[in-house]
């Protein structure tokens, strides 16, 4: 390991504090690191390191082009030196429509590539990678999807130049045997202790590398501050989320006894729409959030978020 202070318990007794790479804020940051992302990245190709080589991280908004275009901000964005783009978005809590999300980053990263007039043999290969906290595909085991584009009886392969995959952390499985595969990092994103740590740190020094900053990174004061900032933000919008659900609940409930079909149905989605803007407006108040991060949740763009404001 990188320091021996990172590695010491905290003086009064307790238990040394970890940060989770769950909590999107904590992932980006890791993803800093050039051979952290190269690790990472080489076990979801399932190519060696080597292989992988140097990855560049780009700007994590993409492109519109018009006003009323919905802005896409992507969490990790890099690009490989063969020309593959890959966004790597980790999510605490489930979202609605998280299938339609990823499509819709995966399409924009993908169309992007071309400006105009240039040939479309230029397009490379674009992969969407979703890292989930929650349970996503309830009826399987299978922790590790990859998601392409095949013909429905042939099930043959029609282009690999756009990828899905999705990890759940909920479903690791836990006699996994390679230090080196791709169960060994969920293990790691999903928060683990100061020794299951250790264990996942000797045979694999990408993840060794990941853990030395991660402990660093849970003793760093500032770093700190930001990464419990997100957290609270987090648990803040989960819990005005669900009141919201709840209220609307009742009004549906109350729509549902005067037999207002088409009311119920829009009251209901009024209820939830309202209480979620609501609930981004305060955040961003509070400076739990940046302008960016509420207009992004509410699905509006800055402009539009700011209208909300006055």
């Amino acid at each position: 390991m990188r320091t021996s202070e990172t590695n010491q318990t905290a003086s009064n007794g307790q238990e040394e504090f970890i940060m989770k790479p769950y909590v999107d804020w904590c992932f980006k940051e890791l993803m800093r690191n050039p051979k952290t992302r190269q690790g990472f990245i080489a076990v979801l190709l399932n190519v060696t390191p080597e292989e992988i080589g140097e990855t560049i991280l780009l700007k994590n908004e993409l492109s519109r082009r018009s006003e009323e275009e919905k802005q896409g901000i992507l969490d990790v964005h890099v690009l490989l030196r063969n020309g593959i783009q890959i966004d790597m978005e980790m999510q605490v809590a489930y979202v609605d429509y998280w299938d339609e999300r990823q499509l819709f980053y995966l399409s924009k990263m993908f169309a992007d590539q071309l400006k105009k007039g240039e040939s479309y043999e230029k397009l490379q290969k674009c992969i969407q990678v979703g890292i989930l906290n929650f349970t996503y595909f309830p009826d399987d085991d299978i922790s590790y999807h990859v998601i392409n584009f095949r013909d429905r009886k042939t099930k043959k392969l029609y282009n690999d130049k756009m990828e899905i995959q999705i990890l759940e952390l909920t479903k690791i499985p836990e006699d996994y045997q390679d230090p080196d595969g791709i169960a060994a990092w969920m293990k790691f994103f999903r928060g683990p202790d100061k020794k299951e740590m250790e264990e996942l740190a000797k045979e694999n020094p990408y993840l060794e590398e990941a853990c030395e900053d991660l402990l660093e990174m849970s003793q760093d004061e500032e770093k700190r501050r930001e990464y419990e900032a997100r957290e609270r933000a987090i648990r803040d919008y989960e819990h005005f989320k669900h009141a919201a659900e709840r209220a609307a609940e009742r009004a549906l409930r109350e729509g549902h006894e005067k037999g207002m079909r088409q009311g119920i149905q829009e009251g209901r989605q009024q209820g939830i729409q309202q209480g979620t803007r609501q609930t981004l407006i305060d955040l961003y108040r509070k400076q739990i959030l940046t302008i960016e991060q509420a207009s992004e949740e509410c699905g509006m763009t800055v402009e539009e978020f700011q209208k909300l404001l006055s």
